[in-house]
Parts: C-alpha cells; sequence; structure tokens
C-alpha cells in the first residue's frame, strides 16, 4: 500500500535518508513553491506527481493498480514552532506507558499508518485512496465498521457542539443517518441546535476515501485547463457533496457518500504547542489502571515529557507542561511550566526560562546553528513569520562559550526568520544529533529497566539500533525481575533456547509432576480413548505463549470425525510384567521402557513415542525406580497408538493425541482430571517435548461441536468454554458445502512456529497489531454464526486465511496457492488449518453446485498422488473414554 506525502519542500529531498523508510512505499513531492493550491489542488498535484514517476497514462488507468494513502503535511507549521523544519508529521512522540510494542524512535507518522491501512485493507474494491491530515492522531477503542460501498467515505466523531463549530460538519437526516444531506463548515453552535430537532450532525476528523470516480472529479474541479488551481477539498468539494447540498455543483450531484462514524474514536491534534502536549498527557492518561501500566515512572507531574534528550534538571511537581526533545538539559539550567526545549546540543549554559518560554535549536548549512527563542503561544502569524529576528551562530564552539543566553546576540554572524529556519535547516544534522542523544537514552533505559519503558519496547527495533550503533549489552538481569522480563531480556539477546525454557519453567509445575498414579481397571479391560480432530476458523495464533500469557486469546474451533470416525485413538491395558510396551499401529513401531531413564528420554521431536513417555511422566511415573513404581502400581502397561490422520495434517494432531493419550492414563490410572485439566496437561507436555505450541488444538478435539475458546492474561491458561450453534454444518443446506481436502504437502508446524513465536517474545509491534485484530475478528467470527449467517462466516473464514498469511507468508506455499486460485472464485473462504504450510485444506463453497465443482477440479488437478477429498463430519462429543 503506497504512501504519498505532501511535505515542506526542505523535508522531501532527505526524507527518506533521515527516516530509513523505502522509495518504493513512500512517495514525497511539495506544492509548488508560492503557489496555493488548497487541499483539493493538493491532493490532485500529489497523485499527479506520483502517477508521473510511474509512467501512469491517465489518472483512470493509474488509481486501479494499488491502493494509496495521501498524508497532507505540506503546511509552514508556524504554530509549533519546534517541529516546523521537519515537518509535524515526524514529531517524535513518547511511549505510551500502557501500550506494548511500540518504538522508542516513533514519530506521529508511524503512530497514524497502522489504523488507516486498517481501514484502507477493509475498503470496498472500488476505493483506493484514502486522504488524511498529518498533523492529527486518530485512534479508535473499537473495532472498525464495515465500509459502505460508496464515492465518498467520511468519518467522523460525534462532538459536543462547543467543539464542532471550529470544525467541518456532516449533516444528515434522521432517517437515513449513514447518507450525507450536506457539509457545514464551522457552523455556529446555533445553527448545531437547531439541526438536532431532526437531523444528526458528524464532526469531520480529516478521514476521507475516494472511489477512482470521485478522484477524477476532484481532479477535474481542480484543474483549469491542464493547470492545478486553488480548490479546497472540504469547503468546496465537500460543500457540493449530499443530497441537499450546501453548494451544489452538477457535476458532482451524483457521488454517492456516506459518513461513518468512528466507533470509540478519538481525535488527538498536533497542529500548536499546547496540544501537543495536552494531546500527548491525554494519551497517557487513557489508562489509569495501574494493572495496566506496565511501568511506573518516578516523574513528578504526568505533563513533563522527555525523549532523546540527557536531561540532568531535577524535576518538582510545579513544572507542568514541560516537552524536552532532542536537547541536552544540564544542571545550569531552571525550568518553569510550558517550556518547550528542542534541538539544543550539548551544553554548559546557566539559562532560567521563564513560564512560557521556549528554546529551539536548529542545524543550518554545514556548521550553522540558528537559535529561536519564543512563547509557547507564539503563532508566528503573517509579517512574523518573515521577521528576520532569530540568531544564527557560525559554530557549535561559539555556542559552548555562552554561560546564559543574555549575550546570544553579541554571537550573532547574521539574523534570520522562522520561514528561513525551516527551509535552510539541515535536517541531516539535526536527526543525526537526536539519534545521538538516542543512543545514550537506550543504555539508561536498559540499566533503569524497572522504572522504564524498556521492555514493553518493540525489542527486535530494539535490538537493530543496539546493532547498527554498536551500544553495550546491558547488564544481565537478576533471578528478582519478573519471569515474564526475563523471557523479553533472553530473546533480546538472542539467546532463544533460554528465552523457550524459562517459558517452560512458567508453564511447567513441579507439583503437577508428583502425582500417585493407582491402577483403575481388572487385569483384562481394557480403556480406549478416541478423539475428534480440529479445524480452527478464527483467532489461531492468539492462544500461543508468550502472546496468550501477555493478553489472552479468543479462539474459534470446531470438533471433527473423519470418514465417520474418530481419527485418534489409545488403547491402554495392564500387563504382567514391571515394564511399559509402546506400540504404534499406524507407524508399525514398538518400544520397551524398562528403566524411568528411558522414560524420561522424552525430547526427541518426530520419535513415534514422545508423546505417551512425556504423558507417563506426567502421570506420576519415572519419578524413581521404574520397576519399583511399576510394583507398587501393580501392572505394567501396554499403550498403544493410532492416528489414522497424516503427519502435519494441521489438523491439532499431535496435541490431541496426546490429549487423548492424557485422557486414557487419567482413567487408567484413576488420576481424577477432568477435561480442562487434561487440555493444561496437554500445553505442559508440549512445552516438555519444546514442540511450543498453543491450547487451542487440544481443547478443540477434547470439547466436541463448535466454540469460542476464551482466556485471560497470566500463565494459568484455562480457557472459557461458550459453545455456538451448529446448523450452519450440519442443515443439509449448508452441510454439503464444507469440504477437507488432503493435499499430500508436508509440512511441520515447527518452523512456522519458531519465527511468529521469537517475535512475539520481542514485542513486534506489526505482529501484536494483527494479534489483536485477530481477536477481534474472532468474535466477529462468534457474531456471525450466532446469527446463522454462512456467508458471512464463509467470508469471515476468508479473512482469517488472509491474518494467516500476514503473520507468515510461509503459510501458504505457491503449491497450495496454485490450487487455491483453481477454486478461489467458487469459495465464500477457505484456509489450512493450523499453521498452514501444507496438510489439509478446509473450504467454504458457495453452495452445493459450486462444492461438486470444486471436488471435479481439485480431483482433475491433484499436483501429489495421494491428495484427496476426506468426508468431514461435526463430532458433538468430543475426547470419549470407555473400558471393555
Amino acid at each position: 500500500m503506497k504512501k504519498l506525502l505532501s511535505l515542506p519542500p526542505n523535508l522531501v529531498d532527505s526524507f527518506h535518508d533521515v527516516t530509513g523508510l523505502s522509495r518504493e512505499e513512500y512517495f514525497c513531492t511539495n506544492d509548488p513553491v508560492g503557489h496555493k493550491l488548497g487541499s483539493g489542488g493538493g491532493t490532485t498535484w500529489l497523485l499527479q506527481a506520483c502517477m508521473t514517476t510511474e509512467d501512469g497514462a491517465s489518472l483512470a488507468e493509474w488509481l486501479p493498480r494499488e491502493k494509496r494513502i495521501l498524508l497532507h503535511a505540506g503546511g509552514q507549521s508556524r504554530r509549533l514552532p519546534s517541529y516546523a523544519p521537519s515537518g509535524k508529521i515526524l514529531t517524535p512522540v513518547p511511549v505510551f506507558r500502557w501500550e506494548r510494542g511500540q518504538r522508542l524512535s516513533q514519530d506521529l507518522l508511524s503512530l497514524q499508518l497502522p489504523l488507516y491501512e486498517q481501514m484502507m485493507d477493509m475498503a470496498p474494491e472500488g476505493i483506493h485512496t484514502m486522504v488524511v491530515s498529518g498533523d492529527v492522531l486518530v485512534r479508535t477503542s473499537q473495532p472498525l465498521q464495515p465500509i459502505p460501498d460508496a464515492d465518498v467515505v467520511c468519518y467522523g466523531l460525534w462532538l459536543d457542539a462547543s467543539v464542532a463549530k471550529n470544525h467541518g460538519v456532516f449533516v444528515s437526516s434522521r432517517k437515513s443517518p449513514q447518507v450525507l444531506k450536506h457539509m457545514l463548515q464551522k457552523p455556529s453552535i446555533e445553527t448545531l441546535n437547531e439541526l438536532q430537532k431532526d437531523h444528526y450532525y458528524l464532526t469531520d476528523i480529516g478521514i476521507w476515501m475516494l472511489s477512482d470516480k470521485a478522484v477524477e472529479l476532484l481532479a477535474k474541479k481542480s484543474k483549469k485547463g491542464d493547470d492545478i488551481i486553488e480548490y479546497d477539498m472540504y469547503s468546496e468539494f465537500g460543500c457540493a457533496l449530499g443530497t441537499n447540498p450546501s453548494l451544489p455543483d452538477d457535476d458532482l450531484k451524483d457521488l454517492k457518500v456516506a459518513i461513518v462514524p468512528l466507533q470509540g474514536g478519538e481525535f488527538y491534534h498536533f497542529g500548536t504547542s499546547r496540544e501537543m502536549i495536552s494531546s500527548t498527557l491525554r494519551i497517557q492518561n487513557l489508562v489509569n489502571d495501574q494493572r495496566e501500566i506496565m511501568h511506573h515512572d518516578r516523574k513528578p507531574h504526568p505533563s513533563i515529557f522527555v525523549q532523546n534528550a540527557v536531561c540532568k534538571y531535577k524535576f518538582t511537581e510545579d513544572n507542568t507542561n514541560i516537552w524536552i526533545e532532542n536537547s541536552d538539559v544540564s544542571e545550569g539550567w531552571t525550568l518553569s511550566h510550558d517550556n518547550i526545549i528542542t534541538g539544543v546540543p550539548e551544553n554548559h549554559w546557566k539559562v532560567n526560562l521563564a513560564p512560557g518560554e521556549c528554546i529551539d535549536v536548529v542545524p543550518i548549512g554545514d556548521t550553522e546553528y540558528a537559535v529561536r527563542l519564543y512563547h509557547i503561544d507564539d503563532k508566528f502569524a503573517g509579517a512574523e513569520q518573515q521577521k528576520q529576528q532569530f540568531v544564527v551562530t557560525s559554530s557549535l564552539a561559539e555556542l559552548e562559550v555562552l554561560e546564559t543566553l543574555d549575550g546570544l546576540a553579541l554571537l550573532a554572524t547574521r539574523l534570520i526568520s522562522a520561514e528561513e529556519i525551516s527551509t535552510e535547516a539541515n535536517l541531516h544534522r539535526l536527526f543525526a544529533q537526536r539519534k545521538a542523544f538516542r543512543k545514550l537514552n537506550w543504555s539508561a533505559l536498559a540499566k533503569n529497566w524497572n522504572h522504564s519503558v524498556f521492555y514493553q519496547l518493540d525489542l527486535a527495533d530494539a535490538k537493530r539500533e543496539f546493532e547498527e550503533q554498536h551500544i553495550e549489552m546491558p547488564p544481565a538481569l537478576d533471578l528478582e525481575a519478573p519471569l515474564m522480563t526475563r523471557i523479553h531480556d533472553a530473546m533480546f539477546r538472542g539467546e532463544s533456547d533460554k528465552a523457550f525454557t524459562l517459558l517452560r519453567e512458567g508453564l511447567l509445575d513441579a507439583d503437577d509432576l508428583q502425582q500417585i498414579p493407582q491402577l483403575s481397571v481388572a487385569d483384562d479391560q481394557i480403556v480406549w480413548g478416541r478423539s475428534p480432530v480440529r479445524i480452527d476458523i478464527a483467532g489461531g495464533w492468539t492462544d500461543t505463549p508468550p502472546y496468550c500469557l501477555m493478553e489472552g486469546g479468543n479462539v474459534i474451533n470446531l470438533a471433527i470425525e473423519l470418514n465417520g470416525q474418530p481419527p485418534l485413538q489409545t488403547y491402554v491395558r495392564p500387563c504382567q510384567e514391571p515394564r511399559i510396551v509402546l506400540r504404534s499401529i499406524d507407524l508399525g513401531a514398538m518400544e520397551v521402557v524398562e528403566t524411568s531413564e528411558q522414560l524420561r528420554d522424552f525430547m526427541h521431536v518426530g520419535s513415534p513415542f514422545s508423546i505417551p513417555k512425556a504423558a507417563l511422566v506426567l502421570a506420576g511415573f519415572g519419578q524413581h525406580s521404574l520397576k519399583d513404581e511399576l510394583s507398587a502400581f501393580g501392572a505394567g502397561i501396554e499403550l498403544t497408538l493410532l492416528s489414522a490422520i497424516p503427519a502435519g495434517s494441521g489438523l491439532g494432531t499431535s496435541s490431541i493425541l496426546a490429549a487423548t493419550v492424557l485422557g486414557a492414563l487419567n482413567d487408567f490410572c484413576g488420576l481424577g482430571w477432568d477435561k480442562n485439566e487434561i487440555g493444561h496437561r496437554t500445553l505442559m507436555l508440549e512445552q516438555m517435548l519444546t514442540t511450543g505450541g498453543g491450547w487451542q488444538d487440544q481443547f478443540g478435539g477434547v470439547l466436541g461441536g463448535v466454540k469460542l475458546l476464551q482466556t485471560g492474561r497470566g500463565f494459568a491458561q484455562n480457557p472459557q468454554v461458550r459453545w455456538l450453534p451448529t446448523d450452519l454444518w450440519t442443515q443439509p443446506e449448508y452441510r454439503p458445502c464444507h469440504l477437507l481436502y488432503y493435499t499430500g504437502i508436508t509440512r511441520t508446524a515447527k518452523s512456522i512456529l519458531a519465527e511468529i513465536v521469537r517475535r512475539m517474545f520481542l514485542n513486534h509491534g506489526g505482529e501484536l497489531r494483527m494479534l489483536r485484530q485477530m481477536k477481534q475478528h474472532t468474535l466477529d467470527m462468534y457474531e456471525a454464526i450466532q446469527q446463522n449467517d454462512f456467508e458471512r462466516m464463509g467470508l469471515l473464514v476468508r479473512k482469517t486465511w488472509a491474518q494467516n498469511q500476514a503473520l507468515d507468508s510461509g503459510t501458504n506455499p505457491v503449491d497450495v496457492a496454485k490450487l487455491t486460485s483453481l477454486i478461489d472464485d467458487l469459495c465464500l473462504g477457505y484456509k489450512l488449518p493450523g499453521a498452514g504450510g501444507g496438510g489439509y485444506l478446509y473450504m467454504i463453497a458457495k453452495d452445493p453446485e459450486a462444492a461438486a465443482r470444486i471436488k471435479q477440479i481439485l480431483s482433475e488437478n491433484s499436483i501429489r498422488k495421494n491428495a484427496r477429498f476426506v468426508e468431514m463430519s461435526l463430532s458433538t462429543t468430543g475426547l470419549q473414554i470407555s473400558r471393555s
């Protein structure tokens, strides 16, 4: 998804260098100097400039190529002078005290984009363009609603008239609240109050989505001949939209317009110096529950913000509304309140900032510095922006000799205006200074981890910066540190084995091994355990440690039988000899275990008997002499496995087989475990085998039917179960639409699992955002199934598959993609169950006729000799244990 940015002229040339962002993904330009275009003309200019670089023949041909987000951030930032030279869109924003996975280097741009990208991913096919403002941060605490299929989609918030009067508002009839009647610009409170009698109004938050048709019409209105003219997107284009526009225009009257309330929306403006501080404070204070705040700093007041800086000043509770960034504030400084300090290089000055006084130091050219002293409420409007009033010194050495700022004028080689500071600023020097300060911060944050944001950061980003800048690793954490912090620390240091070992320690309780098995069957009895397998249709991966330990998980899966039978079976019977005999019918293998050492030697992935050995240890065997234990038990044990399903199926085979073995041993040994305990011990067993994995597989098979499984944070992962109606799988009109096809492509989940889990350990920001979306998506699926909405359920399965691929592209290998391309248009949705990469393909056909066609196509185009369709049916029983 391409990002098109309209930036200040001086930033355009250096943007990619100072941000490190990709030139392929981010296109930058500026409005023509000295030529006002307005937001509409500026949008057309930005689109055409990008189209030219990509050899587009016309907007009609070029627009459908891909989706684009346009960010307008080319203003002079007169009311936010501290970031005027580098553009408000690159304003650094402190890490939120309650959030995980953010970057120390984050700025307004990086915080804006995830929501905009999510919206564009959800946009109807005809919408390829989004236009947004660069000086606001919009968040939402609720899931995004479906986006209407319209030519213009505008997002708004329900805001009080006292706020709405300063913005554009969308007016709609109470009878059709999603349809725009007309738009008003900065209406009076009286007008808004009058409207409310029979209308609704939403306040414009500057997020507009445009169809290709709408973009072409906007371009038409922004041109006179071949020249782009000044045209406003809001007061002109916007006011010409709707069923009863306030500014009618025949060219635009046929555009279909929808307005969408951003449910749970939050709007933070970064347009002025005071707004920068107040918006940051509001965000930090969104969460006040101390259990949700991940670090507890020692600031005397919450409105003190220090980042990318060295600050030796001792704050007091009287210091409020303080912003220090990319600066050195030494012991000689005295601050009061409402002070903004930016760009100040290392110094030994004696500075006393009165209330409202601010200082900004900006590198000019190769060696010079401009020093701007201003008041927090200065707007630099009109002639003030061109007034040459700020000192330029020839070098840093001259600044260093200052003891106070009183003698600053004596060092001036020339005076410069606010506008000239922005056009002459050396942004490479400015960003290099910020990076140098941040290098010092990294060490300090790591050392002071107990009171800093360090271990809640995106540690993948932190690791990269430590390596690139050759920052010395912090001292190792002691055993007093919280276990999860030690786990994060181990992965940050590249000690993945240690991280997984610590995770296992947290999930395994030594007391759980202190079982006393007692023979609970007669000499001639057999305990028979059998289980279905599972297909996960939403939320897979959110059940996987360490993510579920940090944020809990939501999964919906269904238990299925294959060809009318539960495919996983276990038989346990007593034998006279004091030994354990293990057999696998499907593998044709056998092993005799006579010592505890043999029994505890289970950590061999791929061994035919790793699972039963570990299960027997969890049942209480192998703690002492095995012969003595079996003598006390009263018999030896013969345990036989049958897995009537290929390895690497993606149907949760290994986990459910482990649960089946544990269930059978539970009955055989009189252990008294319920199904929840069996599921918990299966999670422990997988940690013992180092295969990892979450809890949804075993619960998917142990518990029958279709169900939503949910856990909260913490090492005690005990899923709460909500069973769902099964009509969408069992009713005659739907049952033929569910198809299961064995692709013949084998894979093991461990390689895919390892990389995804590694990113979980490192708080990888992109992965955490996706996992949270997957949790919410699971609740959407829950709602669709509750409503018996077959079409929506199928389409949500398609979305699940897209989410799985976003986590790891290896989920969908080339051969699988070839298969699905053949039947894509016949399916509502499809996915490879589990981690993906191969195994079975689950498809939901649009109707029984489409299902028949799918069977024909795949049977004629199989890519493996052993590929085949398998009859699937919903299991309502789950794990069954019986005796002969």
